[in-house]
């Protein structure tokens, strides 16, 4: 029988009291309680204070513990002025979409004052995940990390670390984030970049006035240590590497891969890495280090967050003196595309006796889906995106909108008019997707919402296919309710009679999130075996609310373990 962990979260804003005046976090763990609680909490940073949101006063939120195939339970009291909602990154809540947490898609918000009480199931993941806000952009603070240990019958696939140390990479802007959004959705235009980037929510010491405010690690000399990397980032994809130190990767996205030794990590926002770091070199004190990449010509904060790798005496011959400056890692340039796709097209699943892969080989479902910026016209002109436009964003040509009651409860309870069911299994248009010029009537989408309803087993495989209208860039996609295999990868256009060709089908990695190199594709499969409302999207968050999103429903099997369960008896009202 399942291990039962019952954990109740209130969440409270800081200052703002966003949508969590004091969002409580009551946690137990069957049979002991715990209580996590989010409220507003004043934070200096950049030499500057602000309110924001956080849970039991921490930035990031504290760590949830678990092991492979338990489930806990969340009560979320919202005790704020703002909605809320929280979503389990990674976790494919088997049957369960009512907890998955994006809001209009499996839930109305968390009003202010009501509660709701969310089951989060673990299944076959195993490894590092994330949990963080999924209405508007409030995980920018609302984030903390998942730790999923094998279950205790079985161990790692590799040597038990020293040690196991959550790194999670973050953006902070002087302004509320709340403010951020509002204005970057009424103006119609590109956000303001980010004020820095942060390793365990300290800028480093590279900023002004945080000097003192840099994470550190302590190693011992000749120890393994077990890094379990998170991007939490808003708006962008990073490079991490550690100065003298190579990485190697030993899971992404709660699943492992194949051992993989690398100078440096490409993560992209909702990602994670499993990383083994051998403190083998000589006894100092070096920086981790985390900047930008940008494949696009779009703005970003081009500035780098470090933090201290420093060894201890032990296991060395008498004392040492640190440097006076710690050395500086390598880090691939900024508009290095060739080095990101590098590093994800390097990536395998373990795939051995113990963790089996499953990869779809018969597909019933053939579906390609192109990713663009795209523009809406402005009266007179007057938004902030390119020419007096308004910025947005879609999924073959389709710029998604919330519809008024989420999709899970219109569906579940035959809600007509609430969303449709055409979305289109091609864009309504080919043309050269990553052509340097591109006619400007491409550039404005249809808006809607519109699902892609697949039966279920159905085996997919989708293509994504990044374009060049407005401006290329790189699109994170993140899939809920299932993981993945990224079984090819490359840049411009998909060529769907040679491409196919150097599929890997064999060890493809298995993960929930992968980034659309920019004017490229990537191609996915999985098998549609988990009934419900599952979204997709960007996992940029301006990207995302422009409209680069969509939702699958994969329908009721016959057998009634195949069903969607039922709904909690306290889902939020719209």
């Amino acid at each position: 029988m399942k291990e039962v962990s019952r954990i109740s979260i209130h969440l409270q804003l800081l200052g703002l009291l966003f949508a969590v005046n004091g969002f409580l976090l009551h946690c137990q763990a069957w049979p002991a309680r715990y209580t996590f609680v989010v409220e507003d909490t004043p934070y200096t940073r950049l030499c500057s204070t602000k309110n924001i949101l956080t849970v039991n006063g921490q930035f990031p939120g504290p760590t949830l513990y678990v092991h492979k195939g338990h489930t806990i339970s969340v009560e979320v009291i919202n005790r704020g002025s703002r909605n809320i909602t929280l979503h389990w990154h990674g976790v494919a809540q088997p049957r369960n979409p009512w907890s998955d947490g994006p809001d209009y898609i499996t839930q109305c918000p968390i009003q202010p004052g009501a509660k709701f009480t969310q089951k989060i199931i673990f299944s076959t993941e195993e490894g590092t995940l994330w949990w963080h806000a999924h209405s508007e952009w409030d995980r920018a603070t609302v984030h903390g990390a998942i730790i999923i240990y094998p279950s205790k019958k079985s161990k790692y696939p590799f040597p038990k670390p020293h040690a196991e140390i959550p790194i999670i990479l973050g953006e902070w802007w002087k302004e509320d984030i709340g403010k951020l959004y509002t204005r970057t959705i009424q103006t119609g235009g590109d956000p303001n970049i980010s004020d820095a980037y942060l390793i365990n929510g300290q800028p480093g010491d590279l900023y002004p006035c945080s000097k003192s405010d840099t994470f550190k690690v302590t190693v011992d000399y000749g120890k393994t240590y077990l890094l379990r990397l998170i991007n939490s980032a808003v708006q962008e994809i990073l490079f991490f590497a550690i100065a003298n130190h190579k990485v190697t990767v030993v899971g992404t996205d709660a699943s492992y891969t194949k051992p993989f030794t690398t100078d440096y990590v490409t993560i992209s926002p909702g990602q994670t890495m499993d990383l083994l770091l051998h403190a083998n070199q000589s006894p100092n004190h070096y920086y981790m280090a985390a900047t930008a990449y940008v494949g696009g010509a779009v703005p970003y904060d081009n500035t780098t967050t470090r933090a201290l790798l420093q060894y201890t005496n032990r296991g060395t011959k008498g004392n040492y003196t640190p440097s006076s400056i710690p050395l500086l890692p390598n880090l691939p340039a900024h508009n290095d595309t060739n080095a990101s796709v590098h590093f994800s097209g390097s990536l395998r699943s373990l795939a051995d006796k113990n963790h089996p892969i499953d990869v779809p080989l018969k597909i019933t479902n053939h579906l390609f889906f192109t990713v663009s910026v795209n523009t809406f016209a402005c009266p007179n002109n007057s938004c902030a995106g390119p020419n007096g436009t308004r910025l947005a964003a879609s999924v073959n040509n389709i710029s998604f909108v919330n519809p008024s009651i989420d999709i899970l409860q219109a569906y579940y309870y035959h809600v007509n008019g609430a969303f449709g069911t055409r979305f289109p299994k091609t864009p309504p248009l080919l043309f050269n997707f990553t052509a340097q010029d591109l006619p400007l009537y491409l550039q404005t989408p249809k808006r809607g919402t519109e699902v892609k309803v697949l039966e279920y087993d159905a085996t997919v495989e989708l293509v994504f296919q990044g374009t060049n209208l407005v401006a290329g860039d790189d699109h994170p996609m993140h899939l809920h309710g299932f993981s993945f295999y990224v079984v090819g990868m490359g840049l411009g256009n998909f060529d769907k009679d040679k491409d196919p060709l150097t599929y890997n089908l064999v060890d493809p990695p298995l993960r929930n999130t992968i980034a659309v190199p920019v004017n490229g594709w990537t191609t996915i499969r999985f098998k549609a075996d988990n009934p419900g409302v599952w979204f997709m999207h960007c996992h940029l968050d301006r990207h995302m609310s422009w409209g680069m999103d969509m939702t699958f429903i994969v329908k009721n099997g016959k057998d009634p373990k195949a069903h969607i369960l039922p709904p909690p008896p306290d889902m939020p009202p719209c």
